[in-house]
């Protein structure tokens, strides 16, 4: 029994691990969060990191232990969440992709408006949901979610147990990347980060874009024909 728990429980953990690190992604996600704190010190940055990691566990959890009975509770489906997440990730995108670059001096005014109080009202909303943490995630780990039960009561716990120190091990990941993103980025320079930054909100504006067309494709094919 011991053996079969501990199986059930690595395979859970891999299996979570190559599902939901690669759509979330931290790495790539990182110089989005270097654009949308510019201004903030590495204090800011480091309070950000730790709340955008710990919202991003809670939410992932949530979405894969409960997410699929609270949508059919209201329900949702997944179509929609793909439509409208994909819709809050795209304007966040275009948002990021537009904004001038800052001066020394503007940089300057900027890190004394970014204060931890105003870090905590933006750490879930959008730093957290959707740029770290969107609807192609969220889908993903309801049906992640769906796969881990098993009808025997120990094995079921075992797969839960296994995903969840995934999910941990991916929250630590994310706060490692969005913690030391600007160490990561300095080799660049100034002139390199601004271009991988307009670069990564690109890439952002066209997966929202790819969310919300897969989203009114399900849903157009799930319509009656006539």
């Amino acid at each position: 029994m011991t053996l079969e728990w501990l199986a059930a429980f690595g395979k859970s953990f891999l299996f979570v691990l190559a599902a939901l690190l690669p759509i979330l992604n931290p790495a790539a996600t990182a110089p989005i969060f270097l654009g949308l704190t510019e201004g903030a010190s590495e204090r800011t940055r480091a309070l950000l990191a730790r709340r955008i990691a710990r919202y991003m566990l809670c939410l992932m959890l949530g979405s894969m232990l409960i997410g699929s009975y609270v949508l059919e509770f209201f329900g949702i489906s997944l179509p929609i969440v793909r439509v409208g997440g994909g819709l809050i990730l795209a304007a966040t995108a275009w948002r990021l992709l537009t904004a001038n670059h800052v001066s020394e001096d503007s940089r300057t005014e900027l890190a004394e408006a970014f204060t931890p109080e105003m870090a905590r009202r933006h750490a879930f909303y959008p730093l957290t949901f959707p740029v770290s943490c969107g609807p192609g995630s969220i889908a993903a780990a309801i049906t992640v979610g769906v796969s881990l039960s098993d009808p025997r009561m120990t094995v079921a716990l075992a797969r839960v147990g296994g995903g969840v120190a995934a999910l941990v091990a991916i929250a630590v990941l994310l706060y490692l990347a969005f913690r030391y993103a600007e160490h990561l980025l300095r080799p660049l320079g100034e002139a390199g980060s601004v271009i991988f930054l307009r670069l990564s909100a690109f890439i952002l504006l066209c997966l929202g874009v790819q969310i919300v067309w897969d989203g009114v494709s399900e849903l157009l094919t799930s319509l009656p024909m006539t």
